[in-house]
């Protein structure tokens, strides 16, 4: 069969592209390879798991579902049944008042982001927030400014030099419970502390730390009592819970103002009932599952291991499931990462422009089911790489 010419790219566009290639940063598709397992946001098994897989099939059954898709958005005739349930469990396993459940966790910052806060607010958030904040944040009529990363005092110093005196500005405040390109962690107590003296309105995205921290795997908040103490948060649920979708918790009024004007929820068609159930299973998993405490026997492991081939020094302090080896320049990086994969390990390498330049990276992803002896075997690997 023949296939005319498409048209060419514009010239603009080829020049973007050619930079990318100059610069070793050109991001490709790659097919899957049997390689053992650094690099999936699946920490604890759930993406791969057959209990969860036939819980959730069986779930649609008892209920008597037997419908594909959402057939429109939630406004319109998506709103089965299934988000009531599942939308209410959350809320109750995370001491809620009210939950509202988006289509992915880039969906639920868009939407939050762009539509609460106002114009003559201002938003102030971490220099190393995602990148699904940066263009909620972007989207919206608000004033936004960075401060230093994990830095209360330079996030002080930002609100003294930006803020005025009007009377109706609303000021918000946004974070990660846990980092998803450093592991690392804020000073949430403190933080909390003072957006309370201020009345400021704090955001907290707990993508990576839902399933991982707390008991039963219900985010850092939830593990420091703090909860009760944010104006939202935000879990996903393509990470540890090895499903689909994100959720926003917060107040009745929250979700409510949600509804009629976060555009990524109103104009979307909803998730089909499979993804609902999908998440109830994984919820449930995580009620009766050992693989968290797994998962922190093999942090704790990595971190100890570290110590013992020198690597420290190299790698950005964490607790969390991600640990990130500092190896400055992408052509650098990406050799090392090519050379650990040669030997059956899949370690990412972590390029600018995604982070800054000179803070290339290679990010290591623990999971519940990575065993003693292949961490031991990758770290060994990488001081042996490094050390040339």
């Amino acid at each position: 069969m023949y296939f005319s010419p498409m048209t060419s790219l514009p010239k603009k566009l080829q020049k973007k592209l050619q930079n990318r290639i100059q610069d070793g940063a050109l991001r490709q598709l790659s097919g899957q390879r049997n390689l053992i397992d650094f690099s999936s946001n699946d920490y604890l098994g759930f993406g791969h798991s057959k209990k969860i897989f036939d819980q959730a099939h069986q779930l649609l059954a008892v209920k008597g579902i037997y419908q594909n898709g959402a057939t429109g958005s939630r406004l319109l005739s998506g709103n089965h049944r299934l988000y009531t349930e599942t939308e209410k469990m959350l809320a109750d396993v995370h001491h809620a008042e009210s939950a509202l459940i988006f289509n992915s966790g880039y969906d639920a910052n868009i939407g939050f982001f762009s539509s609460i806060p106002q114009r003559g607010d201002l938003i102030f958030y971490d220099e190393l927030i995602h990148a699904s904040i940066r263009d909620g944040i972007q989207m919206s009529h608000a004033k936004s400014y960075k401060f230093t990363h994990n830095d209360l005092e330079d996030l002080r110093h930002c609100i003294e030099r930006s803020r005025n005196t009007i009377d109706e500005q609303e000021v918000y405040i946004v974070t990660e419970s846990v980092f998803s390109m450093d592991g690392d962690t804020p000073g949430l107590k403190k933080l909390i502390d003072f957006c309370e003296v201020n009345n400021y309105h704090l955001i907290v995205d707990e993508a990576h730390a839902s399933g991982v921290f707390g008991e039963k795997g219900v985010g850092l908040l939830q593990e420091l009592g703090l909860e009760r103490q944010v104006f939202a948060r935000i879990h996903t649920f393509g990470k540890a819970l090895g499903c689909h979708g994100a959720v926003i918790l917060g107040s009745d009024e929250l979700k409510n103002y949600l509804v009629n004007f976060a555009r990524s929820f109103i104009y979307t068609t909803g998730l089909p009932p499979h993804s609902l159930v999908t998440i109830q299973s994984a919820y449930t998993e995580l009620t009766s599952t050992l693989a968290i405490e797994k998962l922190c026997k093999n942090i704790n492991f990595f971190n100890h291991k570290l110590e013992t081939t020198h690597l420290k020094s190299r790698f950005i302090e964490s607790n969390s499931a991600i640990h990130c080896c500092i190896i400055s320049g992408n052509v650098h990086v990406k050799n090392i990462a090519a050379q650990i994969q040669e030997k059956g390990f899949d370690v990412k390498p972590i390029l600018s422009p995604t982070v800054a330049k000179g803070e290339e990276r290679l990010r290591f992803c623990l999971h519940s089911f990575n065993s003693e002896k292949e961490i031991s075997e990758v770290l060994d690997l990488l001081a042996t790489f490094v050390s040339k």
